[in-house]
């Protein structure tokens, strides 16, 4: 049975029109599925949901998504009776700064603007307040956002539906702590050596200063679609 793909960022996937197991469209509302190619792609999601499932290509979002070079094989080992199965909802950050809001799907970060510079920090959630470090920022990453800047400064890898990952960048301490927390999670800035900047999904949003309580929620969902391992297209093909 055919899948019928719409791609978000035209031209970026390599498909051909004789490959048997997908059909293209222009419209998202007539897919099975959208590829979403690239981070932006992916990040436009946040504003502009799509109507059916997503599969990631070539993001940052590590093993929710698929490399370039895969998204035949994926493709292949997908059919339309397994997608409900497959879909996965992963949370939309909604970042409340002084009653001013944005929203965000990999990463939300407060990152001290000059090197050399070290500020203050205290992260907490819903049972309280999880600790205050001196470091050069911190950053909290949903699922689908912990292969990127958050594993970088050496937070978890996290499964779909395991919470978000709080970790602290370059902390001035030879034991760092990181946490793995359900929303609602709140940064604080207690002290500001230099100035702090909002990076949400690698876009500086704004300043931050002592006075400026950050506060996140999970706003909505956005469905994703679990990759096919090549277990699932030997499976299939075990059907035809």
């Amino acid at each position: 049975m055919s899948v019928t793909v719409a791609v978000r960022a035209p031209g970026a996937a390599d498909l051909s029109d004789d490959e048997p197991d997908v059909t293209l469209t222009d419209r998202e509302g007539a897919a099975d599925l959208v590829l979403a190619v690239g981070d932006e792609a992916l990040r436009s999601l946040v504003d502009d949901p799509a109507p059916v499932p997503v599969l990631p290509v070539a993001t940052s979002v590590g093993r929710h998504g698929v490399a370039r070079e895969q998204v035949d094989e994926a493709l292949t080992a997908l059919s339309p009776t397994e997608l409900d199965a497959r879909t996965v909802p992963h949370p939309v950050l909604s970042v409340d700064v002084s009653g001013r809001e944005v929203r965000g799907l990999l990463d939300v970060a407060l990152v001290t603007s000059e090197p050399a510079h070290i500020s203050e920090y205290t992260v907490a959630d819903g049972s309280g307040v999880l600790g205050s470090f001196r470091a050069d920022g911190v950053v909290v990453a949903t699922p689908a956002g912990s292969a990127g800047y958050g594993h970088a400064t050496g937070g978890p890898l996290l499964a779909a539906g395991a919470g978000l990952a709080v970790v602290p960048i370059s902390p001035y301490t030879t034991k760092p702590r990181t946490w793995v927390v359900d929303a609602p999670v709140a940064l604080d800035v207690e002290r500001d050596e230099s100035p702090v900047s909002l990076v949400v999904d690698g876009q500086v949003r704004r300043r931050v200063t002592v006075d400026d309580p950050v506060r996140l929620t999970v706003g909505r969902t956005v469905d994703l679609l679990r990759p096919p391992t090549p277990a699932d297209g030997a499976r299939r093909l075990e059907k035809l």
